[in-house]
């Protein structure tokens, strides 16, 4: 069969490109640097990306508890629908953090004031938990208290997980040998390396992802579609 010379061969997409530790650090440092992107800006851009990714796993009327820093989310979801809990053990001194803590305390989001130990307790106050413990930039290997103990009640849970950009106790740049098991994972600017292997539920928040810097790291995001901020991997 013959075919015309005019007709276009089928366009080739490329992979998507799982990012290492080092390549998280240096595209951060170019948003914040050379486009100006503000750190509250970003925060408050992962923060609603990954509350409408929630949204779409979680049925409503849940009960959630935030670990730790995504105090940003929190802000997105405290509708009748879903009632977000945070514990944060060590509060941070950067006024930035310092503020998004009084947003959520104004709009009555309750904190923790401790996490049981007894993982029954959580599995029956609870119906998800949100794991935002540890970034990219912690060694997995040094994990210390208070959020080392909270890794051994976090892998005991049976409720849903949902991990931010990288699941606790993983090694950024490896496929999970240890750490938690998130059944959904929401991937901030570009997938990381470890997250190769996920068998869950995977989202990707990289919408505002500059074109200059997904072409100069060759990450070949894919389309999001209409007006989504995220897209299921």
């Amino acid at each position: 069969m013959n075919h015309s010379s005019n007709e276009k061969e089928p366009e080739t997409i490329e992979p998507l490109r799982y990012i290492s530790k080092t390549e998280v650090a240096t595209i951060e440092t170019e948003l914040l640097r050379d486009y100006r992107f503000g750190q509250q800006q970003l925060i408050e851009i992962w923060g609603h990306a990954c509350a409408i990714a929630i949204t779409k796993v979680c049925e409503v009327n849940t009960n959630y508890t935030v670990h730790r820093c995504d105090l940003h989310n929190s802000l997105y979801l405290p509708l009748p629908e879903y009632e977000p809990t945070i514990f944060y053990p060590k509060r941070s001194p950067q006024s930035l953090h310092q503020d998004f803590t009084v947003q959520c305390e104004k709009m009555d989001i309750p904190f923790l004031s401790y996490l049981p130990t007894e993982v029954q307790l959580l599995n029956d106050a609870y119906n998800l938990v949100i794991d935002a413990i540890l970034g990219p930039e912690t060694d997995h290997k040094e994990v210390k208290e208070p959020y080392a103990g909270m890794l051994v009640t976090l892998k005991q849970v049976k409720i849903p997980i949902v991990s931010v950009d990288v699941p606790s106790g993983w090694d950024v740049d490896e496929p999970a040998k240890d750490g938690i098991n998130p059944e959904v994972l929401i991937s901030l600017t570009a997938p990381k390396k470890c997250a190769t292997g996920f068998s869950g539920k995977h989202f990707l928040a990289g919408r505002f992802l500059p074109y200059d810097i997904q072409k100069k790291y060759e990450l070949n995001l894919p389309e999001f579609p209409g007006t989504e901020c995220v897209i299921e991997l």
